[in-house]
C-alpha cells in the first residue's frame, strides 16, 4: 500500500511580485488573463518542488498570498 506524507506551505503576495492573477470583486478568478511569463513563473516553482518528489495536491488563493497543499510518497 502506497503510503504519502503532506505538507501545506504559505506563501505571502510578497513572494509572488512577479505572478498576477485577476479575481473580480465577487471573488470569481480568471486565470485566462494571465500573461504567458506570469503562467511561466508559477510553473517554475511548481517544478522546483516536484524535482524534490513533493506533487501538488491544490492551491488556494486569497488577496494576502497563497498557500499549497502538497503530497510526497514514502516507503
Amino acid at each position: 500500500m502506497k503510503r504519502f506524507k503532506y505538507e501545506i506551505t504559505k506563501h505571502s503576495s510578497q513572494e509572488f511580485m512577479q505572478l498576477i492573477y485577476f479575481c473580480t470583486d465577487s471573488g470569481e478568478c480568471k486565470f485566462d488573463q494571465i500573461p504567458d511569463h506570469h503562467v511561466k513563473v508559477l510553473g517554475e516553482i511548481l517544478n522546483e518542488r516536484g524535482s524534490d518528489g513533493w506533487e501538488l495536491v491544490h492551491l488556494a488563493f486569497g488577496e494576502d498570498g497563497l498557500v499549497a497543499f502538497w503530497k510526497k510518497e514514502f516507503f
